[in-house]
């Protein structure tokens, strides 16, 4: 396990991390001190405690905010993946359609130019 040392609100804490995770943790860390910084900005010394945790309440609310606009985004993923379904089942039904149409248009054009080849010409009076 790595170890660093983060600063929050001027104080120093020695905090325990996988190897390659030290940057991550400090700038988690940061972020965090952000949040301590604005709130002591607001209310002024109030207690390092309740400092922290109106800092960590702030941090749930985005957390619960961002967890519900990606609810809604999987439900907009999820429908229109079922649409994208539906167009492509529509378009195979209609290429289906189309195929049968040549075929028939086909069929009919073969009978009237056998017809029009088995036809003998007239002998011409004159």
């Amino acid at each position: 396990m790595a170890q660093v040392t983060v600063t929050i609100d001027g104080k120093a804490y020695r905090m325990a991390c996988e190897e390659g995770q030290e940057q991550h943790l400090e700038m988690l860390a940061g972020r965090f001190d952000q949040y301590v910084g604005h709130l002591k900005s607001q209310f002024g010394e109030i207690g390092d405690l309740r400092i922290t945790v109106m800092a960590g309440i702030m941090i749930m609310d985005e957390l619960n905010e961002l967890n519900r606009k990606i609810d809604s985004l999987q439900g907009e993923i999820t429908t229109l993946r079922s649409s994208g379904e539906g167009a492509a089942e529509d378009k195979a039904r209609n290429e289906a359609l189309m195929v049968s149409a040549v075929e028939e248009l086909t069929a009919r054009l073969q009978a009237i130019s056998a017809k029009l080849l088995s036809r003998q010409p007239e002998p011409a009076e004159g």
